[in-house]
């Protein structure tokens, strides 16, 4: 049961000074008329558990980053099945029965491929092996991909993606980034930092046979990724459509109490949403 009285709303994570949360979630209850504060707060790992339990009745929810997607998945009372496939929650609902958890990040990286013009594809790569490349494995799975080849510098990295596409149907296959070509995919999804350093001739050889590219890093644009995507004339776009989708889902979350129902003039929220982070 969610708590009707409950207005606060927080992002936790560090670091978190970055975060475009907030612009995105107050633009959100400001044009569903809802009287709701939402912040950022500096929160370690460690810290986390205490933060958490200190918080009063009057906060509904909670925006997770990184690196407390874990510490929150383990803190749900209840997970959706993206948040149990990945082992990762980015929200926290709190509501009466316990912290329920979510993952929006693969809802924000199947709508913002949709928003690209990628209704579907049946095979797809993914750049980095890291924790939100579990996210972007199961959102390609959504959109119908059944062969993943997954690019890192540790092929010890790939055997958690690996275990996580066979419990869902996609083939995952690992490709060091020395190689010395790669198939042709439809779509590249980079999930590396922003400030990760990628040889020129690795990039160059992902751009030439990459398809799109949806980088998920919107702070330290462009990426080394993005300028050899550019550099190879093929399109590229940030993780910016992905963060706004994904808050869209965690709006829904707050004020519906899941994901699956849209919000009242939905399409409105969105280009509030939008508005609020251009330009920034």
């Amino acid at each position: 049961m969610l708590r009707p009285e409950a207005t606060r709303l927080e992002v936790w994570g560090d670091p978190v000074a970055h975060s475009r949360s907030p612009q995105l979630h107050a633009a959100a209850y400001q044009a569903l008329g809802l009287d709701w504060t939402y912040d950022r707060r500096r929160v370690t790992a460690a810290d986390f558990p205490r933060e958490l339990a200190g918080l009063s009745d009057r906060w509904r929810g909670l925006s997770l980053t990184m690196p407390l997607k874990g510490r929150a998945f383990q803190a749900s009372a209840r997970r959706d099945r993206r948040a149990e496939l990945t082992g990762a929650v980015n929200t926290l609902l709190l509501a009466g029965d316990g912290p329920r958890g979510f993952n929006t990040d693969v809802g924000g990286i199947v709508r913002a491929l949709e928003g690209e013009g990628v209704p579907g594809l049946d095979r797809a790569r993914i750049v980095g092996a890291g924790a939100t490349a579990m996210s972007a494995l199961v959102a390609l799975s959504e959109l119908g991909a059944n062969r993943v080849e997954v690019v890192a510098r540790r092929s010890a990295a790939i055997e958690p993606l690996a275990g996580l596409g066979a419990t869902i149907g996609v083939e995952v296959i690992g490709v060091p980034f020395d190689a010395p070509a790669h198939t042709e995919t439809p779509v590249t999804i980079a999930t590396l930092p922003g400030d990760a350093a990628v040889p020129a001739a690795a990039a160059d050889a992902l751009a030439q046979r990459g398809g799109l590219l949806l980088d998920v890093v919107y702070g330290h644009w462009p990426t080394a990724l993005a300028d050899a995507w550019e550099r190879a004339d093929r399109p590229a776009t940030s993780g910016l459509g992905m963060l706004l989708h994904q808050a869209l889902l965690q709006v829904r979350v707050f004020v519906t109490g899941g994901t699956d129902e849209a919000l009242e003039n939905e399409s409105l929220v969105l280009a509030e949403m939008q508005s609020a982070v251009v330009g920034d």
